[in-house]
Order: C-alpha cells, then structure tokens, then sequence
C-alpha cells in the first residue's frame, strides 16, 4: 500500500546532492528562500545569479532539467495572477507592447514571478534528490514536533491512497456521461469532492482507533527506521 507514495518528484540518483545529509538540505533551502524574499526586486543582477547557481546545482544533481521544468508548471496559476498585476495595479503608467500598464505593478509583478520561480525550482531540487522519508527524518534531526512529523508522513502514505480513491470516482462519473471539466457538471464534481473528503476523514478516524487498539501512546515504535513505517500498524483500517 502506498508504495509508490511521495516518490512523484523524487529521481533516482547518487550525484553528491543526492548523498547530502537530508537536514542540511533542508536547513540550506529555508536560508535560500530567506535571502531571495529579501532581496529587493530591482536587483535584477542578482536573480540572475540566483538562477545561475539554481542551475548549476540542478545540472550537479545530473536530474533532467526537463524532468524538473515539467513539475514547474505547478505555479501556472501564479504565474496568471501575476501577469495581471500591471493591468489592475495603481500609479504612473508605462507602455509595454502596445499595452498601458502600472509601473509599481510591473515591478511587483517582476518581483512575484521572479522570487516564485526561483522557490519552485530551489523547492523542486531538493525534491528531486531527496526520499521523502529522509525528508521526514531530517526533520526530526532538527527537532521538528514528533507529532507534526508522525502527520506529514501518514499524509505521504496515504496521499496514493485517496488519489486512486479519486481516479476511481472519476472514471465512474465519465462512465455515467458527466464530464468534469464541464461547468455544467461542477456542482457533481463539488460533490464527490465533498464525499471524497467525508470517506478521507472517516478512514482517518479508523486507522487512529486501530493504532490506539494497539498500544500507540503518540509517539512511532523507536525501532522503525523509517518514520512512516509507523503506519503499518493502521494498514489494515483501510477499508
């Protein structure tokens, strides 16, 4: 169950980011993204350097660059809304193909997709040579909440679970002639989504009481290597 959980972003490699300890990962990215949401917007040499060594460390890494550049489009609606801030924004107006737009608004706009893309691609490099589960290890080498941990790797364990659980929905629902792209079938969408979370919460509730039936006290067995190999024990509340 799960197996293939949390490794979507992850490629399988052994370049020297792949063999870094995972918690100095973790700690050199909140820094990077510390230092980029700083900097001021019109420095626009310096993203570029950021992009540079974002780059050499992708290339480093030996992952695909379009392996991470497919997973980019993640912050495709980001990217819109930021496309709409010189149109709406206030102040001194500019011309820019043709189009009146905000100077502030422009620059803002600058600014968005600029540090965004950056913490996509820094966020998305890291997921690419890190294992999910040496994430949440790392985490706990930091001194992370055990609690907030436990959570987050139930949360990959499952997170397959209620995907196939949707694709299942899914595929009943275009069986039945509803297309869910359609706005005239979104109030259905809106339902199954609404059971969908209904049937998630419920399973949650069963995999709790079949930890707590046996023995779990809040805190994983100390000699499960893994921090989610803890939820074996609520497996078989699946159903």
């Amino acid at each position: 169950m799960g197996a293939g959980h949390g490794h979507r972003l992850h490629y399988h490699g052994h370049s020297v980011l792949h063999r870094a300890p995972a918690h100095l990962k973790l700690v050199t990215l909140v820094t990077f993204m510390l230092v980029v949401v700083s900097t001021p917007r019109g420095w626009f040499p310096v993203f570029a350097g950021y992009l540079l060594l974002l780059l050499g460390l992708v290339a480093l890494s030996r992952v695909p660059f379009g392996y991470i550049g497919k997973r980019m489009l993640v912050e495709t609606p980001f990217l819109l809304f930021a496309v709409l801030v010189p149109f709406i924004a206030a102040g001194p107006r500019v011309v820019v193909l043709g189009l009146s737009v905000s100077e502030p608004g422009l620059l803002a706009a600058w600014g968005l997709v600029a540090k965004g893309s950056l913490g996509v691609l820094a966020s998305l490099t890291m997921a690419a040579t890190t294992d999910p589960q040496d994430v949440l290890t790392g985490l706990r080498r930091l001194r992370m909440p055990d609690l907030i941990v436990q959570i987050m790797g139930f949360m990959l364990r499952y997170l397959d679970v209620v995907s196939a659980e949707m694709g299942r929905m899914m595929t009943a629902m275009r069986s039945r002639g509803c297309d869910p792209r359609s706005p005239r079938h979104w109030p259905v969408l809106a339902r199954s989504l609404g059971a969908l979370f209904i049937r998630s919460y419920e399973r949650g509730e069963r995999v709790h009481l079949a930890m707590l039936a046996r023995g779990y006290d809040g805190t994983l067995p100390a000699s499960s290597p893994r921090v989610a190999s803890g939820a074996r024990v609520g497996q078989g509340a699946h159903r």
